[in-house]
This record gives C-alpha cells, sequence and structure tokens, in this order.
C-alpha cells in the first residue's frame, strides 16, 4: 500500500440503446444499489457522480458512452471489487447493455492522495495507454505497476555453506 499515492481508474462504455430504453432498464435500476457498494467498499476512496449520485450524465467520449471514473487506496481494493463482490454479476451482463469496445476501454494510474483526477485527465491517461501500451503512467489490471513511493523489498537469498551442500 502506497503511503503517498491512490489508485485512479477510467472505465467507459458504449450503451447498446438509450439509458430511458426499456433495453437498458436493468442497467439503469441497478445503479444505486452498486454505486453504493462501491461507496462503503474496502479501499474506497472517490467516484465521479453528478446531482443524481451518478456519472451517467456527464457524456465526454460522446452522447452514448458511459464513464466510471473512481479513486482507490490501491489495486488490490479495486480489484476485489470488481471482481469479488456482488458487482461482477453486473460485469457478466455487460453485453445486455454494452457494445464490445474495439481497443482499450479501462486505465489504472497513480496519482497523489488527495487528487480527484477529472475526465480531461482521465482521457489523457486512457489515450497514452491506447497508444504505448502498459506503462507506470498508464496501466491495466493486466500489468500493473507500483505506486511511485513503493518498492519491492530486497529478499537477499542465503547461500548454502559448503558443509550443507556435500
Amino acid at each position: 500500500m502506497s503511503n503517498t499515492h491512490e489508485l485512479a481508474q477510467l472505465n467507459i462504455a458504449v450503451m447498446t440503446a438509450p439509458l430511458d430504453s426499456p433495453l437498458m432498464a436493468d442497467f439503469v435500476a441497478n445503479l444505486a444499489p452498486v454505486n453504493a457498494m462501491a461507496d462503503s467498499a474496502p479501499g474506497f476512496v472517490w467516484r465521479l457522480q453528478d446531482e443524481e449520485g451518478d456519472a451517467t450524465a456527464i457524456r465526454p467520449f460522446g452522447p452514448d458512452v458511459l464513464v466510471n471514473l473512481s479513486v482507490w487506496r490501491d489495486v488490490a481494493s479495486l480489484s476485489d471489487f470488481v471482481y469479488g463482490s456482488a458487482h461482477v454479476e453486473m460485469l457478466r451482463r455487460r453485453k445486455e447493455w454494452f457494445e464490445r469496445v474495439a481497443g482499450v476501454h479501462q486505465v489504472l494510474w497513480w496519482v497523489p492522495r488527495g487528487h480527484r483526477p477529472d475526465v480531461q485527465e482521465a482521457a489523457q491517461r486512457l489515450a497514452r495507454l491506447r497508444e504505448a501500451g502498459p506503462t507506470p503512467e498508464a496501466f491495466t489490471f493486466r500489468q500493473t505497476f507500483l505506486a511511485p513511493d513503493q518498492s519491492v523489498p530486497f529478499a537477499p537469498v542465503e547461500l548454502l555453506r559448503e558443509s550443507q551442500a556435500s
């Protein structure tokens, strides 16, 4: 866990129908419960939201693209929420509501503790990931990087004494 940094994440999703359509009704019905679950999840710090308590009206990537922008204590906290909570059921159903996005649709990056990224910063990180692949500035769950103040502890290897080797 980092003492000076938190993990920001952005994911985008292209809706298959307008948000107020019957096709999206189940997704919309689950927004508040899933957001409440995130808000109370261990390691959750902040999420982008409007007056309605979600970010569905914030559409910087186009009229059919929803954004989810949040900050977490670390990669493990975010991963536990995304893949280890009831949220995973929403992931399993995403094909009902969202088109398959060609290319990268999620990016992770470290921010100084207390910083709350805006959608422009998040869009720049997503573009960086799409252009350069995973780097310490923009990465994925599949290839993560340590926060700038973290390092892998050195674990010295004990050499066998000659007497033990024979």
